[in-house]
C-alpha cells in the first residue's frame, strides 16, 4: 500500500475505534445509574418539564411537612400538572427515625413514592411521636399495600439506606444543605423557604427563558453525548466502519 492507502485504512480504523470507544463510555454511565427503581430520583410530573425543583427534605422534619401541606400542592395544580414543572425528591435525613421512614417510601415504588410521602408528611405528628415510631410507619406501610415482612425487609435493606445516606452526602457537597428543606430551582440554590409568590415568579422567569423542547439540564445531557447517548448508534458506527475499512485494506493488499 502506498502512503495515501495506508492513512485511508488508519482513518478508517480510528473511526471504528471511536465509535466503539462511545459505547464504553456510555456503558459506565449506564453503570452509575442503578435498574433498581427505588434506587433511583423518583420524578413528579414530566420529564421535558422546563423548570425542575429539587427537594432536600427529611420525613422529620416539621418545616418540610408544612411546605407539602401547604406549598407543594399549589405548585402541584398550577405548575406540575400543566407540565410546566417537575419535582424531584430527594433524602435527606435527619435523624434514623427520618431514614426508615425514606426507606419505607422507596420500598413502596415509583408509582406510590409521593403517596407515601404525602401521608407520612400529613400524619407526621401521629407517627413521629409515637411510642414506637417504626410500627407507626410499619402501619402506614401495611395500609398502602406493603406485607410486615416487605416492611421489615425494607428497614433492612442495606443498598436502599445507603442509597438514601448517599442522597443526604450529595446534598451537602453538591448543593451545600445544611438545613431541610432546602429547594434548588433549575441548579440555583434558595435561601430558605420562598413564599409561594416567590416561587411562582421563579418558576415563570425560569419557564419563559428555557429553551424550546425540554429543560436546560435535559438539553446540556443530550449536548454532551452524541446521538443523545444512544448506545445502540455507537455499536452501529464501530461495526460498520470496521468491516468497511477491513474490506478496503483486503482489497488494497490485493492490488
Amino acid at each position: 500500500m502506498n502512503y495515501i492507502q495506508r492513512l485511508a485504512a488508519i482513518l478508517f480504523f480510528a473511526t471504528g475505534l471511536a465509535g466503539l470507544g462511545g459505547l464504553v463510555t456510555v456503558s459506565g454511565e449506564a453503570r452509575a445509574q442503578s435498574t433498581d427503581p427505588r434506587l433511583q430520583d423518583m420524578v413528579l410530573g414530566k420529564a421535558d418539564a422546563p423548570v425542575t425543583l429539587i427537594e432536600y427534605a427529611s420525613l422529620t422534619c416539621p418545616h418540610c411537612a408544612n411546605f407539602h401541606a401547604s406549598v407543594l400542592p399549589v405548585l402541584k395544580t398550577e405548575y406540575i400538572d400543566t407540565g410546566k414543572l417537575k419535582l424531584i425528591f430527594r433524602d435527606f435525613p435527619l435523624d434514623q427515625l427520618a431514614l426508615a421512614g425514606a426507606a419505607v417510601a422507596r420500598c413502596a415504588g415509583p408509582e406510590r413514592y409521593y403517596s407515601f410521602l404525602e401521608v407520612m408528611f400529613s400524619q407526621q405528628r401521629a407517627w413521629a411521636t409515637a411510642a414506637d415510631p417504626r410500627a407507626a410507619l410499619a402501619q402506614i406501610a401495611r395500609l398502602g399495600g406493603m406485607s410486615t415482612e416487605q416492611v421489615e425487609n425494607c428497614f433492612n435493606d442495606q443498598a436502599v439506606n445507603d442509597y438514601i445516606l448517599n442522597s443526604r452526602l450529595e446534598g451537602n457537597q453538591k448543593f451545600n444543605v445544611n438545613s431541610t428543606p432546602t429547594l434548588i430551582v433549575n441548579g440555583k440554590t434558595l435561601a430558605g423557604v420562598p413564599s409561594i409568590d416567590e416561587l411562582r415568579k421563579l418558576i415563570d422567569g425560569q419557564a419563559a427563558n428555557a429553551p424550546a423542547g425540554g429543560s436546560n439540564a435535559s438539553q446540556a445531557a443530550s449536548a454532551g453525548n452524541w446521538f443523545g447517548g444512544n448506545s445502540k448508534t455507537y455499536i452501529a458506527i464501530g461495526i460498520v466502519v470496521l468491516v468497511v475499512g477491513g474490506i478496503v485494506i483486503f482489497l488494497l493488499r490485493k492490488r
